[in-house]
């Protein structure tokens, strides 16, 4: 049997490295910053690691709300999006995951653009 995805990332610690990066990125990010003024990023951090364990095949923690119902309201658009996906391929780069670990983890939030994007 292959290795998931979440494996080959180095499990947990990687996730909450990258989640870290991420999010230091996001709030560097004047167009994003304003998304997380009223977020509480320790609570999201939870989340975001949890969510990132669940779609890159590793222990299902995720609890929270779908990814629709989540950005509902939200009014993101395809350059936040992509902005986002730009930091978290940074991110993961600085976590020592491979171009095409890379390039897996990104195909699998990318499937869920629609329902982020609520388009």
């Amino acid at each position: 049997m292959s290795a998931t995805l979440y494996d080959k990332l180095g499990g947990q610690p990687t996730i909450e490295k990258i989640v870290d990066d991420l999010h230091k990125r996001i709030l560097a990010d004047n167009t994003l910053k304003p998304f997380f003024a009223n977020t509480d990023m320790a609570k999201q951090r939870a989340h975001q690691v949890a969510f990132f364990s669940l779609i890159f095949e590793g222990p299902k923690q995720y609890t929270g709300r779908p990814m629709d119902k989540t950005h509902t309201g939200m009014s993101l658009q395809e350059p936040h999006f992509d902005a986002i996906a730009k930091h978290l391929t940074e991110a993961m780069a600085v976590g020592g995951a491979s171009a095409e670990d890379t390039k897996a983890a990104l195909d699998r939030v990318s499937s869920l653009k629609g329902a982020i994007l609520n388009k």
